[in-house]
């Protein structure tokens, strides 16, 4: 049993809901792992109550924090510093408190880059089209700029992805009724919507015209391979699984609170899927 003192480091994860977060699972391997002592823990709170809550939490002794759905825009809004790729994509998923104030990052970018990698693609191999225009697809498409790639979005409301794409110039958008025509123009197709995820329909994709050897990523992991990679990996194409990318945001965060730059393996991946 790993027992912690009074002078624990402490950080965790906020959304709300919450209890569903993998994050509790990751961090704590990784403190057991290194015998540090701390914890990280999964706290539910109302978006009303997060202006409040959060800077509460600061002064309370914690490390930092975690964020994600609803919470990403509203921690923008509490940092006093965010870091260039967050105010790029616009949103905040790791708090880090310091005794200059708070302090945002959006690590979804290098999550998603880090395990594209670990797959052996090669993000700038060619155009890429991101399906959906969230937070986290402005932050992967951002990411994918960086590293030299041409991104296209494309989402069931038009508005949506030509507003994501003006905000990431020069980034161009493809009507939704057109997405599987194209296909063949593509060196790697992101799914960024919730589709395909548990309790949610499956997305309406067919990749018929899929250009050959193209990879096929999809942000969700649960289930840890929807049936867009289950039709990937069927028709030979390079299926890319979401969990990787929970995985590899998660580095940063954890180096930051816990002074420890921690590793993803084939361990942390049985833990964290089991």
């Amino acid at each position: 049993m790993r027992l912690i003192s009074g002078s624990a480091r402490l950080a965790g994860v906020t959304g709300w809901p919450v209890a569903h977060s993998r994050s509790p699972r990751i961090h704590n391997t990784w403190l057991a792992r290194h015998g540090i002592d701390g914890a990280y823990v999964p706290l539910p709170i109302r978006p009303d109550d997060f202006p409040a809550v959060v800077p509460a939490l600061a002064k309370a002794g914690f490390a930092g924090l975690n964020v994600t759905i609803p919470h990403k825009e509203a921690a923008f809004a509490l940092c006093g510093k965010v870091d260039d790729f967050a105010r790029r994509a616009g949103a905040v998923n790791t708090l880090t408190f310091t005794p200059r104030g708070i302090e945002g990052s959006n690590t979804d970018g290098y999550g998603f880059i880090a395990n594209l990698r670990r797959h052996g693609v090669n993000p700038a191999a060619g155009p890429v089209l991101i399906l959906g225009a969230g937070g986290a697809a402005r932050g992967i498409g951002a990411a994918l700029q960086d590293e030299g790639a041409e991104i296209a979005f494309t989402n069931r409301s038009p508005e949506r992805a030509a507003a994501l794409a003006a905000a990431l110039p020069p980034a161009r958008v493809l009507p939704w009724e057109r997405r599987e025509d194209a296909l063949g123009d593509y060196a790697l197709l992101i799914n960024t919507t919730s589709l395909g995820m548990v309790h949610e329909p499956p997305l309406p994709m067919d990749l018929d015209r899929a250009a050959a050897g193209m990879a096929v990523a999809d942000i969700i992991f649960a289930p840890l391979e929807t049936r867009l990679l289950a039709d990937a990996r069927a028709r030979g194409l390079k299926p890319v699984e979401g969990l990787g990318m929970l995985l590899y945001q998660a580095v940063p965060g954890f180096t930051a609170w816990f002074g420890v730059a921690p590793q993803v393996d084939e361990e942390l991946y049985r833990i964290v899927a089991a």
